[in-house]
């Protein structure tokens, strides 16, 4: 709103009025100003202090913290070769595969449920169709088991992209909330609510970023070992699939 400026009270009252309805009330930011000029801005204050937009774009980069942080626990904790690849399942269907004892091999699968399991599985349940067709099945269940692990690990890439852009966007409204604050406050009180709208602006790049650093490094090295232990799981279950080719399979009962 512009103001012919023939009254300095006047203009100050409603330039003051429209900061009312756009931010942070002016008031609080006038009171406080000498305090505040005197012991400088606290991270809480930076957190709480500024407008409702500012808030928001704090509530989700603590949600994308937490989220990274749980992403990188739980890819750590489930994506391991002993919990993948069990060394008893691996052994147990060695033996009944060697014996040709499907139905042992089977239950031992469904006993231990995980991807090698799933894999195995679809093998043994095309085993009437041809060596081929097992071949083809298990590839293609493989495929969706590959998949099933990799999206655990993609959310962890989208963590370290969403940091940053938060931050930023904290950025932008922590600089439109201190060109604001220019025209709504005076004296200390301005250089307060100058000085909280740019650490503002500056704290979330930096928090954006020291997210950003640890996820995309977890995404890397997660998913590095992600696929490691993926093929390591295709060359054990193209092994045990081939001790059928040689075997004599015997006949479950019904």
């Amino acid at each position: 709103m512009k103001s012919n400026r023939t009254s300095a009270f006047l203009a100050a009252t409603a330039v003051a009025a429209s900061g009312l309805l756009l931010s942070m009330p002016a008031w609080a930011q006038e009171e406080a100003g000498e305090e505040t000029a005197k012991s400088g801005t606290s991270f809480l204050q930076v957190v709480f202090g500024g407008t409702a937009m500012d808030l928001i774009v704090w509530l989700m980069i603590f949600l994308t913290s937490l989220a990274t942080l749980a992403l990188i626990i739980d890819s750590c904790v489930c994506i391991r070769a002993v919990k993948i690849m069990p060394a008893d399942l691996i052994e147990t269907v060695k033996n009944s595969l060697a014996e040709g004892d499907l139905g042992a091999a089977m239950e031992a699968c469904e006993a231990t449920p995980g991807p090698l399991s799933n894999i195995l599985m679809s093998g043994f349940n095309s085993i009437t169709e041809g060596y081929d067709v097992v071949l083809d099945s298990v590839s293609s269940q493989a495929s969706i088991e590959t998949e099933k692990l990799m999206q655990r690990v993609n959310y962890l890439n989208l963590c370290g992209q969403l940091a940053p852009m938060f931050g930023l966007m904290g950025t932008v409204t922590g600089m439109v909330s201190a060109f604001g604050s220019l025209g709504t406050v005076k004296g200390a009180a301005q250089t307060a609510a100058l000085a909280q709208s740019i650490s503002s602006a500056l704290y979330t790049t930096a928090v954006g970023l020291f997210i950003a650093v640890p996820a995309i490094l977890g995404f890397t090295f997660i998913k590095n070992n992600a696929s490691k232990i993926i093929l390591m799981m295709e060359a054990m279950t193209y092994e045990l699939i081939n001790t059928l080719k040689n075997s004599e399979v015997k006949e479950q009962e019904p």
